[in-house]
């Protein structure tokens, strides 16, 4: 038996999708922020959120996020950002790290947490905890660095979404000194190294590029249907 879907549900979804692709238009890679407007505590825990339910490769999660705000610190960051002032100009600053060791005691203490979460016992993780740690113990050092940074990159793409939704400016960046980053940040102590910067807040009044219309391929140039 085929059920018919509400009109008004078809209706409200639909206002939905184009609301997504509206504020995907809207966003774009801001070159001034108004350093007066501050992104409030709600929109920073919608962040907050968004970055630990992004999914990462295995569920292992090996990326944390530095949430800046100490404006002293955004200066000194300017430097080592190639002088790009949006750092020190907005709100907050993300820091999006890897961990630095992904070894089997990383492995089995995210199990351990899935355990304590589902009540998932041993006889169900057996298998794939032990081919996780079998895996990445005959991988480089260099393969997982590549891997947890490709996760980064995940991370990133979720939480410049979630941004344009929640009207939220924000400017990627890979364009910075990672050693100088995380030894002023203090990194190193806590087993992380920094991959990407996205500095958040609001676009400033006087900034020309917000105007410009998003140049992009079309549609039909990017996406091949098989």
């Amino acid at each position: 038996m085929c059920v018919k879907v509400p009109t008004i549900v078809t209706f409200a979804v639909n206002i939905v999708d184009m609301n997504i692709i509206e504020s995907l238009k809207w966003r774009y890679a801001t070159k001034k922020f108004d350093a007066l407007k501050i992104v409030s505590d709600e929109k920073l825990t919608i962040l907050k959120e968004a970055f630990t339910l992004t999914a990462t490769s295995y569920g292992l999660q090996p990326v944390k996020m530095m949430v800046i705000s100490n404006k002293e610190v955004q200066k000194k960051l300017v430097e080592y950002s190639y002088n790009q002032q949006q750092v020190v100009q907005a709100s907050h600053v993300l820091v999006i790290c890897r961990e630095k060791i992904i070894d089997e005691a990383f492995i089995r203490d995210c199990f351990e947490n899935e355990k304590n979460i589902r009540g998932t016992s041993d006889d169900i993780l057996d298998d794939f905890r032990s081919y996780l740690i079998n895996d990445f113990s005959s991988k480089s050092e260099e393969d997982i660095k590549l891997w947890a940074t490709k996760q980064a990159y995940i991370v990133l793409g979720n939480l410049l979404t979630v941004c344009a939704v929640e009207k939220i400016d924000a400017c990627p960046m890979e364009g910075f000194l990672p050693e100088m980053y995380d030894e002023l940040l203090n990194l190193d102590s806590k087993g992380l190294s920094s991959v990407l910067v996205l500095p958040i807040g609001y676009r400033a009044e006087d900034d020309m590029f917000s105007g410009f219309k998003k140049v992009r391929k079309s549609t039909e140039k990017n996406i091949i249907e098989y």
